[in-house]
């Protein structure tokens, strides 16, 4: 009797594409993170670690690395023409990642010298995604490698953040938590999403309208300034200086977006999602410097009403359009946004408005903080539903 030694074992659909297993596991800390962050902001315990510290922290390097470790494995590739990340590398960043985020909640819920050992875990994870990245860059046959180069920038940037986090956790002194946040934020987040996004939009839209060589130059310049400035925020020169900044940088992006010529009003729905995150930068960047004006004439404090149009308006809605973007097509699916579709980007619309109410609420004490939970609950019934009807697609196809 023979035994057949050529046994084929079905390969774990949910594994085998980088985007997928990482676009989960961010959703799922998208919506653990916010809950207890939730709690933690209405009172019902108390987290470990400083409030601010866990929500900033939680949603840029547990939620969003995700997003983007999971977008960039899969595109980054792709743009340098380089080859393509091995399955065993990125299943280890996947646990690496799973292990901090573990880590960094339990020891902000009950003994804290945990949380900094999830964050070290994170900064050695992104790490070596940097290191992999330069490495796709700087061997890729790509012609022209001017957008990876700063999604690159603005990962290493990321990776400084991370670490002055973790010194915060370290020395005191100075603002150097101010200096995570706003390099994190900056630098990280909004910079490397806004690389991406200069990149892909108009190349969706079919835009042929050619950039000014020195553009992402000039947005990068303005966004230093804008990180530094906005450490100091707390001088009254430094806020003209923001408010002046923010108002030019505004009006340079609006004109450069509307000079693109992008078919906002006649595109497909998971076209105009993108146009309408793209527009919501510049926005965001006005109506915060209003906000900034009111603050240095009447001092009123408008409670992080200028950054969550930013993480929300402009963050917040390319991600979701990107991500169900890139589920679809690399599922075998098409890229296109029916009726459900159409309502998640809607409602990320109506969480930036609730988000935006609850700060005027705390700026002119209407007493109105029930507008804060229902920012919340919007928040996790997007990403609960997003995430089951995706989530499946994600691990099954």
């Amino acid at each position: 009797m023979k035994f057949s030694t050529d046994i084929k074992i079905k390969e774990n659909y949910f594994l085998s594409q980088p985007h997928q297993p990482f676009f989960a596991l961010g959703i799922v800390n998208a919506l653990i993170m916010m809950f207890f962050f939730a709690l933690s902001y209405r009172d019902v315990f108390s987290v470990q670690t400083d409030m601010k510290i866990f929500h900033v922290y939680s949603l840029i390097f547990l939620v969003f690395t995700n997003f983007f470790i999971g977008f960039l494995f899969t595109t980054f590739p792709r743009f340098c023409q380089g080859k393509n990340i091995n399955k065993i590398f990125y299943l280890r960043i996947f646990y690496a990642n799973i292990l901090s985020a573990i880590l960094f909640l339990s020891g902000s819920l009950f003994v804290s010298d945990e949380s900094i050992a999830g964050m070290l875990i994170s900064f050695i994870s992104q790490g070596f995604v940097a290191f992999k990245l330069y490495d796709i860059y700087k061997n890729g046959n790509s012609v022209n490698k001017k957008d990876p180069f700063w999604i690159l920038i603005a990962f290493c940037f990321g990776l400084a953040g991370n670490a002055f986090f973790i010194i915060s956790n370290f020395i005191s002194f100075g603002n150097i938590v101010d200096i995570a946040v706003n390099l994190s934020f900056y630098m990280y987040l909004i910079f490397l999403t806004f690389s991406v996004a200069q990149r892909m939009i108009p190349f969706f839209s079919h835009s042929m309208e050619p950039k000014s060589e020195k553009f992402i130059n000039i947005v990068f310049l303005f966004f230093i300034i804008k990180t530094v400035v906005s450490i100091y925020d707390y001088n009254i020169y430094f806020k003209i200086i923001e408010l002046i900044l923010d108002l030019v940088f505004g009006v340079y992006l609006l004109k450069e977006f509307i000079r693109w010529k992008l078919p906002v009003l006649t595109s497909p729905a998971i076209l105009w999602v993108l146009h309408l995150g793209l527009f919501w930068f510049p926005v965001g960047l006005l109506i915060q410097a209003v906000c900034l004006s009111l603050d240095i004439v009447f001092d009123l404090n408008f409670y992080f009403l200028g950054i969550h149009l930013i993480a929300i308006g402009f963050l917040l809605t390319i991600f979701i359009g990107f991500g169900t973007r890139v589920t679809l097509g690399h599922s075998g699916g098409v890229p296109h946004a029916g009726t459900f579709e159409k309502i998640i980007f809607v409602l990320i619309q109506f969480i930036l408005l609730f988000r935006v109410l609850f700060s005027l609420n705390i700026t002119f004490g209407m007493n109105l903080n029930f507008l804060f939970d229902i920012s919340f609950l919007l928040w996790m019934i997007l990403f609960a539903v997003w995430g089951w009807v995706y989530g499946k697609i994600l691990v099954f196809g």
